[in-house]
């Protein structure tokens, strides 16, 4: 029964209980830290998402000038000029062939064209984009005897 007395004697003793919980300058503080580093993460989220919206044209674009490249030539006649249209009602496109005299070569009979291929989109905006393809092509060309 001693015992009884201590333990009680000593629950008496220490006084009123403290509750346990947060003080509101901590929970003020932690919301700050979260909502800095939550901003953080969505500003990297968003430039990666710019970035890939980006890319997506450039590779369009580069279809779409590899594609007028191949086709000068076969479906499209060699002759000097120049040719526009517009694709996907976003990309608007230019090809310009023309004749190219490179001394040192003297064959009569093949004829050296460049050709030139651009494609532009986001022309309205202040950072419009344009990416260009540059290649020669050979035509042959007949000899008068």
């Amino acid at each position: 029964m001693v015992d009884r007395k201590v333990t009680a004697n000593s629950m008496q003793n220490r006084g009123p209980q403290k509750n346990q919980g947060f003080s509101l300058l901590e929970i003020l503080v932690a919301f700050t830290i979260m909502s800095i580093s939550l901003g953080i993460v969505l500003k990297i989220f968003s430039s990666g998402v710019n970035t890939a919206v980006i890319s997506e044209d450039y590779i369009i674009a580069t279809q779409i000038a590899e594609s007028l490249m191949a086709k000068t030539g076969i479906e499209e006649p060699l002759i000097s000029g120049q040719m526009t249209g517009v694709d996907n009602d976003k990309y608007q496109w230019q090809v310009n062939i023309e004749n190219t005299h490179v001394s040192g070569i003297e064959e009569p009979d093949v004829e050296l064209m460049n050709i030139q291929v651009q494609v532009q989109w986001d022309n309205e905006q202040q950072n419009g984009r344009m990416i260009e393809l540059n290649s020669i092509k050979t035509i042959k060309t007949s000899v008068k005897k």
